[in-house]
């Protein structure tokens, strides 16, 4: 971007500080309404009834330069949501659609996923079933134009591939591939159709009688997923046990983490959860008692990504001592948002309640009356503290003290603490390592170009036995294609890095292999925090062992 002397900027910076000190101001000094819906008819300045749109009204009207009035709007919400909570915020527009699609698990496309590798957009699955794996579409291909439109150098022409394969439902959409196969390139008509996003990343079982299931988030669709994957694995191949991993899940409706929640309680009408806000009465949320397996030991897997209904289900296994809790600490977001759609299509969203858990705790952290660093950067300060290495211990608000049934202690005001900690292996943030890592995804793809015997490995069974990869052959590989990027890269690792990454390289090349639960089913092998819940749930009594344990609580 060419640089402009600083003048030119200056009008627009001190038009926004006005808005901004002027919106504030207001805030705290008046008791007239703060936002008048609707537009102004006449078009002449201070003829809204709201005082921010007073004040843009005037700005956009007499001003000494010509405004952004997107900006200066945007400004103005930011600084009033800034003097609330970290989770209320507005969504525009063009946001909105996205947002809703993914909370709705669907969208309207093509059906595939994709990397940009040598900044062409590459194939790495046809989702089963979709108009993509319909019309012949591979892993491994190359799209190079989309209807009339060279698509290569996304990149440098700033290409956005997703919006160039997504569109209404039924249309059609011409697309030309590059096949390492084929000389040429291949031309292919897809139909665009309502794409299922699953919630469920992966359900095996694990052990003989253990299932494991993996939630990413809580989508509309999520409990019917869960159900599938009990009938599958508790039913059809008997499994007794039960681990849930909700490591990473940011979360979404809490209406279908009580509806899984239901499902590991026989009797009826368990608290679960409730909400309770200013304006907002309490709302209990209850087990049903028809919950269709009669599921025994219970293990929940969860780290520092996962929050609100993640720590919903949590804290309510927890409380109950239904089953353990196992990983590290939660992120902390007991806030409950409701949408409220805005004139000019975006949405508001803004906290109305706070959730307690059965034991009446609130798990939402301290926020200081707004979002900002100090908030979004805890993580790192649990890190930094020796927290999440387990080199300190989790701290905890002893004025906050709660008990689940049995009297077991638990903590409100920061999240879940689980039952058994599992420290993260602070190696694992080593830069180089980190860069070399980053590169796995993409180095899949020129491996397999060199290793076509690979693809004989044609049950995931006989890979997980089988496939040992030459590791120096694949960090050189790797440190090729991170030294592009990065510049100076090492290709010297400790053994526990370079076990670390083969493990990575094998769960990655499984999934490109045989789909996105392959890449589960091989990284659990070794992952630490499901062979521990796996160590605990073969124990006679899981919550005692786990309990009982010293491990930084």
């Amino acid at each position: 971007m060419e640089n402009r002397p600083a003048t030119i900027w200056t009008p627009l910076v001190y038009s926004l500080l006005l808005a901004v000190g002027l919106v504030v101001g207001y805030v705290l000094n008046s008791d007239a309404p703060l936002i008048s819906l609707g537009g102004n008819p006449s078009g002449q300045p201070g003829n809204g009834n709201g005082r921010v749109e007073q004040l843009l009204s005037y700005i956009e009207a007499r001003y000494v330069d010509e405004p952004d009035a997107e900006k200066l709007y945007r400004a103005a919400i930011d600084a009033v949501l800034g003097n609330l909570d970290p989770h209320s915020s507005y969504i525009a527009a063009d946001e909105l659609q996205a947002l809703n699609d993914n909370m709705e698990g669907n969208f309207k496309g093509i059906g595939i996923e994709y990397l940009v590798i040598d900044d062409t957009i590459t194939v790495v699955s046809a989702l089963p079933g979709g108009p993509s794996e319909t019309a012949g579409v591979r892993s491994g291909d190359q799209i190079i134009y989309v209807d009339d439109s060279l698509v290569t150098n996304v990149t440098e022409k700033q290409l956005d591939p997703a919006s160039l394969m997504q569109g209404p439902e039924g249309s059609e959409v011409r697309i030309r591939l590059r096949r390492d196969s084929e000389d040429g390139l291949i031309s292919l008509n897809v139909s665009r159709a309502s794409i299922p996003l699953t919630s469920v990343d992966a359900a095996y079982t694990i052990d003989p009688d253990i299932a494991f299931v993996r939630i990413n988030r809580f989508s509309k669709t999520t409990y019917t997923e869960f159900m599938d994957a009990l009938e599958e694995h508790l039913e059809q191949a008997q499994a007794k046990h039960l681990i849930i991993d909700l490591r990473g899940n940011p979360g979404g409706y809490l209406q279908e983490a009580t509806k899984v929640l239901s499902e590991l309680f026989v009797e009826r009408g368990v608290l679960l959860v409730y909400t309770q806000g200013r304006s907002s009465s309490r709302q209990s949320y209850k087990s049903s008692g028809r919950a269709r397996y009669n599921i025994q030991n219970v293990a929940i897997l969860v780290d520092g990504g996962s929050a609100s209904a993640s720590e919903i289900v949590a804290g309510a296994v927890q409380d109950h001592d239904r089953g353990i809790v196992v990983g590290r600490r939660t992120f902390g977001k007991g806030l409950v948002q409701e949408q409220y759609p805005l004139s000019d299509g975006g949405a508001l969203r803004l906290t109305v309640a706070r959730y307690y858990t059965p034991s009446d705790r609130s798990i939402q952290r301290d926020y200081h009356g707004g979002g900002g660093e100090d908030y979004r950067s805890d993580l790192n300060r649990r890190y930094e503290s020796g927290e999440l290495t387990g080199r300190t211990a989790v701290a905890v608000d002893s004025s906050q003290i709660f008990y689940t049934d049995s009297g077991h202690p638990v903590f409100g005001g920061g999240g879940i603490t689980p039952d058994h900690y599992v420290p993260l292996d602070s190696s694992l943030n080593q830069e180089n390592f980190l860069q070399l890592r980053q590169q796995v995804p993409t180095y899949v793809f020129r491996y397999l170009r060199h290793h076509p015997e690979v693809k004989q490995l044609t049950e995931l069974e006989a890979f997980r036995r089988s496939f040992r990869p030459d590791m120096q052959e694949v960090v050189a590989g790797l440190t090729t294609l991170a030294r592009k990027e990065y510049g100076n890269v090492e290709t010297v690792l400790s053994p526990a890095l370079q076990r670390e990454l083969a493990l990575f390289f094998r769960a990655r090349m499984a999934r490109q292999l045989f789909g996105a639960a392959a890449y589960f089913r091989v990284y659990n092998q070794e992952d630490e925090t499901v062979q521990q819940a796996l160590r605990l749930l073969r124990n006679a009594d899981p919550l005692a062992a786990a309990r009982g344990a010293s491990n930084n609580l």
